[in-house]
């Protein structure tokens, strides 16, 4: 039986690298979308919540030529809320 050569570098049929590329190519895309998405929330989120970003235990520092700023207390906000949201999410689309 007759072999093909090989030549150097991925040895995957063309059609398989087309595919992958393709597949490659849509998760680009929803990923981009849902940044996308992300962004508007955080948009609509500081409009009607305007102390969000301004929490007791976000840290903030300023002087002359630097500003520091480390939303410490609303990251951890964010994630309790996110946590929670994520697993009614799951329970109810489980079954």
């Amino acid at each position: 039986m007759a072999q093909a050569a090989h030549l150097p570098g991925d040895a995957r049929p063309a059609a398989t690298q087309q595919l992958l590329m393709i597949a490659f190519g849509r998760l680009l895309l929803i990923i981009g979308l849902a940044m996308a998405l992300i962004g508007g929330l955080i948009l609509i989120a500081s409009r009607f919540f305007p102390w969000l970003g301004n929490l007791p235990g976000d840290i903030r520092y300023e002087s002359e030529n630097v500003k520091i700023y480390i939303p410490l207390a609303t990251m951890i906000l964010v994630s309790i809320l996110a946590t929670i949201l994520l697993n009614i999410f799951y329970r109810f689309f489980r079954r």
